[in-house]
């Protein structure tokens, strides 16, 4: 079974920084893109950045300039730098990779996180 596991939320207050970290594992034979998704109480999840696996980076213009993905194909990690944080940055981030299994759970599916809590606040 592919397992996602992040790391790195927490609470800042406005104007700070976090770095995300998630990292895959399990019958990996390669990993697609990969990303970060997040869900703020009473709102549906939405899109945050993702990453290629050649390296090609979209996200919500909402984060633009101020969160950067990145990750370590060697690794099977993904990462989050946010900087700038403002309250309404608060959310449960999610992470998501599209990945190709090998023995013995043959295929290609979308696998996520646990999600980790991202508070800004005073």
């Amino acid at each position: 079974q592919v397992q996602l596991v992040e790391s790195g939320g927490g609470l800042v207050q406005p104007g700070g920084s976090l770095r995300l970290s998630c990292a895959a594992s399990g019958p990996i034979s390669s990993i697609n893109d990969m990303g970060w998704y997040r869900q703020a109480p009473g709102k549906q999840r939405e899109l945050v950045a993702t990453i290629t696996s050649g390296g090609s980076t979209n996200y919500a213009d909402s984060v633009k300039g101020r969160f950067t993905i990145s990750r370590d194909n060697t690794k099977n990690t993904v990462y989050l730098q946010m900087g700038s944080l403002k309250p309404w940055d608060t959310a449960v981030y999610y992470c998501n990779a599209h990945v190709t299994t090998g023995w013995p759970i043959f295929g290609t599916r979308d696998y996520w996180g646990q999600g980790t809590q991202v508070t800004v606040s005073s």
